[in-house]
């Protein structure tokens, strides 16, 4: 593993406990010191306890160790020495006050954060889309189905309403008509009286 990749590792690690301003500055050919540095402020003694305490393990359990390590009691800051890189945990306060980001501002600011990349779906969710699809067959049979009943039920009432319309029509006419004779028959009579 490259010593970039491990200093972008112990700015995880410290970016898992909450640790906050995380920077890893690029010394590399710049500073006989170190090729990298990582700095992180915490909020108290047992917070930074925690942040160092997690990169010093996670970095063991990938064959990093520390070489040396400065600060053991303080409740300011701490370093640790990993050999291409060091580590600096600090409070608010011993970072402004030591401003380590201006002593080192010739070096380069790298982003330690994953890039985030596309997800492709898994052989779970492909197999689970196939299955979907398989179940939704059988429901669009039924759903034609369906259609063709309801379809011919609606031509049944189609038919029927048209039936019902010419009878209406028809009886209306019927009605109207004897009516229209009855005005014809008193007008008739009237002009006979004349």
């Amino acid at each position: 593993m490259e010593k970039k990749e491990i200093a972008f590792l112990a700015a995880r690690y410290a970016d898992e406990k909450k640790a906050e301003n995380i920077k890893v500055i690029d010394l590399n050919g710049l500073s006989s010191l170190c090729d990298y540095i990582v700095l992180a402020t915490v909020t108290s003694k047992p917070h930074m306890e925690a942040v160092e305490d997690e990169i010093s393990t996670q970095l063991k359990k990938i064959g990093v160790y520390k070489s040396n390590r400065d600060g053991g009691e303080s409740m300011i800051w701490r370093v640790s020495d990993y050999g291409s890189f060091l580590v600096h945990i600090m409070t608010q306060e011993a970072r402004d006050f030591y401003a380590l980001d201006k002593i080192f501002s010739f070096g380069t600011e790298l982003n330690y954060k994953k890039p985030k990349a596309t997800k492709k779906p898994t052989a779970k969710k492909t197999a689970a889309k196939k299955t979907a699809s398989k179940k939704t067959a059988p429901k669009k049979a039924v759903s034609k189905a369906d259609a063709k009943k309801t379809a011919k039920k609606s031509a049944a009432k189609k038919t029927t309403t048209k039936a019902t319309a010419k009878k209406t029509t028809q009886t209306s006419a019927k009605k109207a008509a004897p009516k229209k004779t009855a005005k014809a028959t008193k007008k008739s009579t009237k002009k006979g009286a004349k």
